[in-house]
């Protein structure tokens, strides 16, 4: 498999193209996202504001009032360091307080990490360009996750091989708790990239990926190299200055903690009342904030519940109670080593940034009614929230398979593979005549209730014997068909492969790399023109060209 370049002008084709899933029809949402887009709950996620599909997330207020020129500054240089051809200009438009900023993150993952990172990211652009079409300046930021620590998500990649769905990761993790930001990947890299030379990928990634780099490092400038001009500012949430600026948050996350715990216990208990799970498991006792202990990242935890006691402790450490005036002494002289939890977050980012709207996926969303408190006491104003739409890559000649043999992606995602054959063949003798035996038998019901109503019971047992019956059959005509039509059964799982690899949505499985290596360096901007932002469906991005040697 190689790159191969395309043309971003033979995409105008797609517009006509009736591919698709409509992803809330078919309950393929959680619950919370699905309400809201339904409509319903959303005064869950007050004072934030939930953006319903074909809104636009402005209006005659101004952005919030935030002071981003100090921000605006590091961000110019990191970016114009990670190759960013417009890092200046829109630098400058970040730090101009009539900018609407649309934010949207993540972990930066080996390769680029799993697709939806990129179509987050071309979602925020998207999002940024149609608000300043509106007449409103609006820039694209994307937060990159460094201070999170979790190695098992961030160290592996998945490419879809000629020898099936190839998994690569960095191994065991070397040093526990520590976060991405400070790790760098170190001699196994190069044993990675081998394994895939070795089943055909050969990458490309404009030397963003070394040993010696830095995950967060090597992750902005693959983006940035994929994107180009469109690139949105990348934010390592490591850098010095977003440290520093966030100082006076991280004091309020202290300063009324009791407030904040007393908020969410209560918003954890009205979602749990209508009937949802929570997605961030509370855990009584322990803050929003970790520390930098040494090479760990760990929690801290409030020592007591008396305000008079005023203490912390570092979360699986034996260490005697520190007192909150010194972990507020740390905040002020050295803000690197404390960073916010899932549950702040995404307050401290949008206080910093002056966000307009937040870009989350369906998880992301989830927790958000936990987080929503957290505005409200340290009285953040509260952007628009957005569900991220969702991508499915198709090549030109997958996406007229599908047409020619049929076959719809609802049918793709849940009918077994036999029996989708036996369908699409007008193969299925057993349907037409168990709606005839069906129809036959419910006819009986009557007169035979007429004889005896205690007949009723066995009608329904013969029904459903006659019912397991026919279905055994239809199973066995199936595998049969199955077996006559081979190449149709070898097409369909081909393209099952492709939309599900490994059984799991393309999107979350295949890595952003494995598709810049097969479809080249135009594959983003492809993405970028294609993706539309509506949520509720899983959008189909075609590719007009087949890879070279595929």
């Amino acid at each position: 498999m190689t790159a191969n370049d395309l043309s971003s002008s033979d995409t105008a084709q797609s517009s006509a193209v009736a591919l698709g899933l409509d992803l809330l029809a078919t309950s393929r949402l959680p619950g919370l996202p699905t309400a809201f887009l339904q409509g319903r709950d959303r005064e869950l996620l007050s004072p934030l504001r939930f953006l319903a599909p074909g809104e636009m997330p402005i209006g005659p207020e101004d952005p919030p009032a935030v002071d981003r020129s100090e921000l605006a500054r590091a961000l110019a240089t990191a970016n114009a360091a990670y190759g960013h051809p417009g890092a200046e200009q829109l630098a400058q438009k970040l730090a101009d307080p009539a900018t609407r900023v649309v934010v949207t993150g993540q972990q930066p993952g080996l390769f680029g990490g799993p697709l939806y990172s990129l179509s987050k990211m071309v979602a925020a652009v998207r999002w940024a360009e149609a608000i300043s079409a509106a007449g409103q300046p609006a820039v694209a930021v994307f937060w990159v996750a460094t201070e999170d620590h979790d190695w098992a998500e961030m160290a592996q990649a998945s490419f879809l091989t000629r020898s099936g769905v190839q998994r690569l990761d960095l191994g065991a993790d070397p040093s526990p708790l520590l976060p991405i930001g400070m790790r760098t990947f170190g001699p196994g890299l190069g044993e990675l990239e081998k394994q895939l030379e070795d089943n055909g990928v050969h990458l490309d990634l404009n030397d963003s990926y070394r040993p010696s780099a830095r995950f967060g490092e090597a992750f902005c400038r693959l983006m940035v190299g994929a994107l180009g001009e469109r690139a949105p500012l990348m934010l390592d949430s490591m850098l010095p200055e977003v440290k520093r600026l966030q100082r006076p948050w991280l004091r309020q996350l202290i300063d009324r903690r009791q407030e904040i715990a007393a908020a969410q216990t209560a918003a954890d208990a009205e979602i749990e009342h209508r009937g949802y799970g929570l997605q961030v498991k509370p855990q009584p006792g322990l803050s929003p904030l970790f520390m930098l202990h040494g090479q760990e990242r760990r929690r801290i935890a409030w020592s007591s519940t008396d305000v008079a006691a005023e203490a912390f402790t570092l979360r699986g450490l034996e260490e005697a109670p520190r007192s909150l005036d010194q972990l507020r002494r740390i905040i002020e002289d050295n803000p690197s080593v404390i960073s916010p939890g899932v549950l702040a977050r995404p307050a401290i980012q949008d206080a910093l940034l002056g966000t307009t709207l937040q870009i989350m996926g369906p998880a992301e969303l989830s927790y958000m009614s936990q987080v929503a408190p957290v505005y409200s006491v340290l009285g953040i104003e509260p952007p628009w929230t957005s569900l991220r739409p969702q991508a499915l890559i198709l090549e030109d000649r997958q996406a007229r398979q599908l047409e020619e043999l049929g076959v719809t992606l609802e049918e793709l995602y849940s009918t077994p593979l036999d029996h989708l054959v036996a369908d699409k063949l007008g193969t299925d003798h057993i349907g037409p005549v168990r709606e005839q035996i069906d129809s036959l038998l419910a006819g009986l019901n009557e007169p035979l209730s007429e004889v005896d109503r205690g007949l009723e019971g066995p009608l329904n047992k013969t029904r459903s014997h006659i019912g397991r019956g026919l279905d055994q059959l239809a199973g066995k005509v199936a595998s049969a068909v199955a077996r006559r039509h081979e190449v149709w059964a070898k097409r369909l799982d081909q393209l099952r492969t492709a939309c599900l690899p490994g059984g799991h949505p393309q999107e979350r499985t295949l890595s952003v790399a494995h598709f810049l290596a097969r479809y080249g360096p135009d594959f983003a901007t492809i993405l970028a023109e294609q993706l539309e932002l509506d949520p509720r469906l899983l959008h189909v991005v075609r590719i007009p060209a087949q890879p070279r040697g595929v």
